[in-house]
């Protein structure tokens, strides 16, 4: 653990002392070597349960994929930002690779934290340097509004979270979370421990972000610099599942009632959510409107509690990961050549630029699990899980599924067919920097789908 976390943490004196010329060489380079050696916390035979690093860090299945993931992204980070900050100062350009650097380290420390107040505190750290990436190297006017409604929903949500592990530990003594996985304390269905549930839960909904909580997403969406979006909808979204994941794991209900609601918010969003894509006129909030959808899958699942909704919540939330930050990336291509974000005016993309409209295909089919993506092995899990718990369910997954279909073939005819918009004369041509970027993306996928079995976590 710590030979990932240590040179991560070297990064930031490099990024301070490298020469101006090789400012984007040295942490893309040496990013990518750390997340390269993240790899190795794949070897299952290092931990069948958890592997120890020290007695505050420690990784297991359900946290590795999400650390990797977070490794694998900081260098995609880096390289999508460079034309975006081109008329930077250096100074600047430094403390926001520097703020990147610093959001990975957080996260690799939140998935790998072994005692729940830590994972709290971490928790609640990665709010301030995804809020400085928001607010200060946003695109538009309304970045510190956004900034706004992103840290009030996560500081409100977050109050009861701290109560809620504070009577935990006064009632257990003690919040490590192998002694409680161990030793689960059982609750009984009072109205207490109702109140109790619901506070624990309240932080990791907004952040998921359920149906009902989930205002602040497509604003922090919208105005966030590429980098933010990236981060947010691959990583942050699911701080939200894992943490639900490792507390139902950690504490045991008898009555499962009180989860109700939450099921239903998040099975209603995934309608209500899928159907506002339809009518989006902004490419980032449909991408954005979509990830709430697909993340009402996940609560859904993890609210289940069965082995085969964490491992397809699991899944999903890994392809959802990085599928999401794909379609950011290639709506960013074409912000950086039109400079906005309206579908009308981003039409027929595929006549200027034909080698970028198949990696737009290519993030369409796997946004709609296409088969044999890993999106459709999560999806099919999840929904096979939900219907042995209530056939019902079928009914508002697969309209779900059928409505992802439409709006994401609504976006992709949108962008690439159709009239081209009067006003493009001319437009810069694609560089390899781009195709690589959706190539690091496209990798992984294409390499789970031989081994999915490595992100199904232990519940497989």
């Amino acid at each position: 653990m710590l030979k990932i976390l240590i040179p991560t943490i070297t990064l930031i004196p490099t990024i301070t002392m490298c020469k101006p010329t090789q400012l984007w060489y040295t942490p893309l380079i040496h990013s990518m070597l750390i997340s390269l050696l993240s790899l190795q916390l794949f070897n299952p035979t290092s931990h069948p349960t958890m592997n120890f690093s020290n007695p505050y860090l420690a990784t297991d299945q359900v946290s590795t994929p999400l650390i990797i993931l977070s490794c694998w992204l900081t260098p995609l980070m880096i390289l999508a930002s460079q034309n975006h900050l081109s008329t930077e100062p250096l100074s600047r350009k430094r403390t926001f690779i520097i703020t990147a650097v610093l959001l990975q380290t957080l996260l690799i420390m939140t998935f790998s934290a072994t005692d729940l107040m830590m994972f709290f505190v971490l928790f609640e750290a990665t709010l301030i340097p995804t809020l400085m990436m928001i607010t200060r190297w946003g695109n538009q006017m309304e970045r510190l509004n956004a900034g706004t409604y992103f840290l009030f929903y996560t500081l409100i949500g977050s109050l009861p979270l701290l109560i809620a592990l504070l009577s935990l530990h006064s009632n257990t003594n003690s919040l490590y979370i192998l002694t409680m996985q161990l030793n689960p304390p059982t609750m009984t269905n009072t109205w207490t421990n109702s109140m109790w549930l619901l506070a624990m839960l309240s932080a990791f909904m907004i952040k998921m972000p359920l149906y009902g909580l989930h205002l602040w997403l497509p604003k922090a969406h919208v105005e966030a610099p590429i980098a933010g979006s990236m981060i947010l909808a691959a990583i942050l979204l699911k701080l939200g599942g894992y943490g639900i994941i490792r507390i139902m794991l950690t504490t045991s209900f008898l009555s499962k009632t009180t989860h109700y609601p939450f099921m239903i918010l998040a099975l209603w969003g995934i309608i209500m959510t899928s159907l506002i894509c339809l009518r989006q006129t902004d490419l980032k909030s449909l991408i954005a409107y979509s990830s709430v959808s697909h993340m009402g899958l996940v609560t859904t699942a993890t609210l289940t509690q069965t082995e085969w909704a964490y491992t397809g919540a699991m899944t999903l939330m890994i392809a959802h990961g990085l599928t999401s930050s794909m379609l950011f990336c290639l709506a960013n291509t074409n912000y950086e050549r039109i400079h906005s974000r309206t579908l009308l005016l981003t039409q027929n993309m595929q006549l200027l630029l034909p080698l970028m409209s198949m990696w737009w295909l290519l993030a369409s089919l796997t946004n709609m699990a296409l088969p044999p993506t890993i999106n459709l092995m999560g999806e099919l899990t999840i929904i096979t899980s939900l219907f042995n718990w209530s056939n019902a369910t079928i009914i508002i997954t697969g309209l779900g599924t059928l409505i992802t279909a439409t709006y994401t073939l609504h976006m992709f005819s949108s962008t690439q067919w159709g009239e081209l918009p009067q006003h493009i004369k001319t437009i810069t041509p694609t560089h390899t920097r781009e195709h690589l970027i959706m190539t690091l993306h496209t990798l992984p996928m294409m390499l789970l789908m031989l081994k999915p079995e490595l992100i199904w976590g232990p519940f497989h």
